[in-house]
C-alpha cells in the first residue's frame, strides 16, 4: 500500500507504521488521518498482522494537528467534521482488534501526544517529549486528548499537563505513567519490535478478547465489567488456541498457536 503522509510495511508479521511529512513536522492534515485510518483498517482485516508499531523519526514523533490547515476553517460545522474524522481515526487505533504501541523520538505534541495515548503500550527515547499545548492557542485538545490522558495518567496530573500547556520529558512520562518504557535513540525500535514480537507470538484471538475486556470494562461498572470479562473467558472456550494452551501446559511442552 502507497501512501503520500505515512510509510507503511509488514515484517514477520508486525506492521509498522512511520509518520512521514518531515516538512511540516509530522503534522496532523487532513490527508494523513485519512491515510491513518485506510491503514487501519487495512492492518484490522489482515489476520497475518499480530502487532503494529506507529513511530515517526529520530527527532520528531509528531508536532500536533496542521495549525495552517485548522486556521482556515470557518465555522463550528467545519471544524466538526475535521475533528469528528480525526477522533474516528485515534478510535480506530484504540480499538483495533490488534495490540499497538507507539515508539516515539523527540516531541509528541498535541495530536501527536493523542496519537500515541490512542496505541495501548508507549516507548519512549531519552529525547521524548510528551504534551498537550493547545491551550496555550486558545483551544483545547479534540482527539481525546482530555479524556485518555487522565484514564492513563490520573486526573491530577492530567489537569496540570493540560491547564499549563507545558511538555514533560520521557523521564517524567515514565514516572507518572504515561509511557511504559525508557531507551536510547538507537535502541527505541529493536525495542518496540522485541515487545511486538512477542505479542505476535502469543494466541491471537485470545490477545483479541484480552483487549476487548479491557477497552470495554473500564467503561463499566464494575459488576457489568466482570460479567464482560467472564463471557469474553467463555468465548475462549470455542476456540482451538485454548485447547492447544493448555494440553501444551499439561504436557510440559511449547504450545503451537494458530490464531484460531
Amino acid at each position: 500500500m502507497n501512501f503520500e503522509t505515512i510509510l507503511f510495511e509488514t515484517v514477520n508479521n508486525i506492521a509498522f507504521i512511520r509518520l512521514n511529512r518531515p516538512d511540516r513536522l509530522n503534522a496532523l492534515n487532513q490527508k494523513m488521518i485519512n491515510e491513518m485510518g485506510q491503514v487501519m483498517d487495512a492492518i484490522a482485516e489482515d489476520e497475518s498482522i499480530g502487532a503494529v508499531i506507529i513511530t515517526g523519526n529520530e527527532r520528531l514523533f509528531g508536532a500536533g494537528a496542521d495549525i495552517k490547515e485548522i486556521k482556515g476553517l470557518n465555522s463550528p460545522v467545519a471544524v466538526h467534521a475535521f475533528f469528528r474524522t480525526s477522533e474516528g481515526m485515534f478510535s480506530k487505533i484504540e480499538n483495533l482488534n490488534k495490540p499497538t504501541i507507539a515508539a516515539v523520538c523527540g516531541p509528541a505534541l498535541g495530536g501527536g501526544c493523542e496519537l500515541a495515548l490512542a496505541c495501548d503500550i508507549r516507548i519512549a527515547a531519552e529525547n521524548a517529549l510528551f504534551g498537550q499545548p493547545e491551550i496555550k492557542i486558545g483551544v483545547i485538545p479534540a482527539g481525546g486528548g482530555t479524556q485518555r490522558l487522565p484514564r492513563l495518567v490520573g486526573i491530577g496530573r492530567a489537569k496540570e499537563l493540560l491547564y499549563s500547556g507545558d511538555p514533560i520529558d520521557a523521564v517524567e512520562a515514565f514516572r507518572i505513567g504515561l509511557v511504559n518504557k525508557v531507551t536510547s535513540v538507537e535502541q527505541l525500535l529493536p525495542e518496540a519490535k522485541k515487545m511486538a514480537q512477542k505479542f505476535v507470538e502469543r494466541p491471537a484471538f485470545a490477545l483479541k478478547m484480552l483487549k476487548s475486556a479491557i477497552n470495554q470494562g473500564i467503561n463499566m461498572d464494575l459488576r457489568s465489567a466482570l460479567s464482560y470479562e467472564m463471557r469474553c473467558f467463555e468465548i475462549l472456550f470455542s476456540t482451538e488456541d485454548q485447547k492447544e494452551g493448555m494440553s501444551a501446559f499439561v504436557e510440559k511442552r511449547q504450545a503451537a498457536f494458530k490464531g484460531k
